[in-house]
This record gives C-alpha cells, sequence and structure tokens, in this order.
C-alpha cells in the first residue's frame, strides 16, 4: 500500500540497485487472519510491486505472521526465499511445506528497531559498536565456514542524522576487512539455490 501510493520512492531504490521485496499489503499482525483474506493481501502486495518495478518481487517479508504465511509463500510459487524466520545465522531449506522452500533469515538484535524499544540503542556508537561486534565474531568464525550478518534497517529510524553516523562506522569497519561481501538479499538467496541445493536430508 506505501508503494502504491509513493512509487517514486521505490523507482529511485531501483535506479540505485536496490531489491524490492515483499513486505505485505499491510503492516499488520496477521495472526487469526482467514487465509483466503491473508492470499488476497499478497496476491495485492504482489501484483502493486510488479505495476511499479516491471518485474515481480522474488523475496517475502510479512514480518507478523499467521500459522498459514509460509505455506502461502510457498504455494504461490515465484518466491525464491522468505526471510520470517528469525531462528538462524544462514540461509536454510524449510521442509515444513509440500515444496522444499529456501529461507533467508531476518534478525530482530542487529536491528535500528533498537532505537525505538525498551533496552535497546540510545546512540549511533552504541549501533555502531553492536554491529561491529557482530561482525568481527562472525568474520572471524567465516575462517572455517561462511556467515551470514542481516542488518535491518528502516529510513524513518537510521535516518535520523545521529543513528546514521553509527552506521557509517560499521561500513568503514568493514570495508577495511578482506573478502566481505555486501549483498542483497536475493544474491544470496541465489548463491545458495546454486551452492546448497536442498537434499532430503536437510529437512
Amino acid at each position: 500500500m506505501a508503494a502504491a501510493r509513493h512509487p517514486k520512492v521505490i523507482e529511485t531504490a531501483l535506479a540505485d540497485g536496490h531489491e524490492i521485496a515483499a513486505h505485505g499489503y499491510r503492516w499488520i499482525n496477521y495472526h487469526g487472519m482467514p487465509i483466503d483474506e491473508e492470499r488476497d493481501h499478497m496476491q495485492k502486495a504482489i501484483s502493486i510491486l510488479t505495476d511499479i518495478c516491471g518485474t515481480r518481487p522474488l523475496g517475502w517479508y510479512t514480518g507478523r505472521t499467521s500459522e498459514n504465511t509460509r505455506n502461502l509463500v510457498a504455494e504461490e510459487g515465484g518466491f525464491v526465499y522468505d526471510a520470517d524466520d528469525y531462528s538462524d545465522d544462514l540461509p536454510f531449506w524449510s521442509a515444513q511445506v509440500k515444496t522444499p522452500h529456501l529461507i533467508v533469515p531476518y534478525t530482530l538484535d542487529t536491528n535500528d528497531m533498537r532505537f525505538a524499544t525498551a533496552q535497546g540503542f540510545h546512540t549511533g556508537d552504541q549501533f555502531a559498536q553492536y554491529l561491529i561486534d557482530a561482525f568481527d565474531v562472525l568474520y572471524a568464525e567465516g575462517v572455517a565456514a561462511p556467515k551470514m550478518l542481516s542488518i535491518g534497517l528502516h529510513c524513518r529510524l537510521i535516518g535520523r542524522p545521529a543513528r546514521f553516523a553509527g552506521l557509517v562506522k560499521f561500513l568503514d569497519h568493514i570495508m577495511a576487512h578482506d573478502k566481505v561481501w555486501v549483498a542483497r538479499r536475493i544474491d544470496i538467496a541465489n548463491h545458495w539455490v546454486a551452492n546448497y541445493p536442498f537434499q532430503a536430508d536437510q529437512s
């Protein structure tokens, strides 16, 4: 709905090379919603973004899921991945649906939403240090196997100047390291599909 009201924001993001994933039709809690209504909302979101972007979204993240959400995403058939999961640091294949479905997990701890929650970040330095600590641990672990750090950003939150300064510090830190890939979620998903295809014993 926000994209439909402000298509120029989406067009600018596309011009800058960003992925436009679907984030649901409305920012509401879908728990308990009738499955047909949730399916209708999903189709509306896909249709709006397809009209604006020229191609359909390949990623999905509801954020406030129902018991039917993952089944609906898999059933729709056009998504490469969904991000409605916080249980792992790496992508994985979910077999809770009939067709194996790729999950590229999201996160709520390395996330600027914590500027707006209790026990959250108060300064840009706190945000930067938390992200840097997460990166440093994963970078060290990455000697043995690649790792993924997902960072949640929202323009209305990170867009405040003092908070943005923290993000700049973090980016400067990671760009001083070798073998770091700053990637769109769809790029990670495509990499996972190509290199770690579903195997029956992964369920």
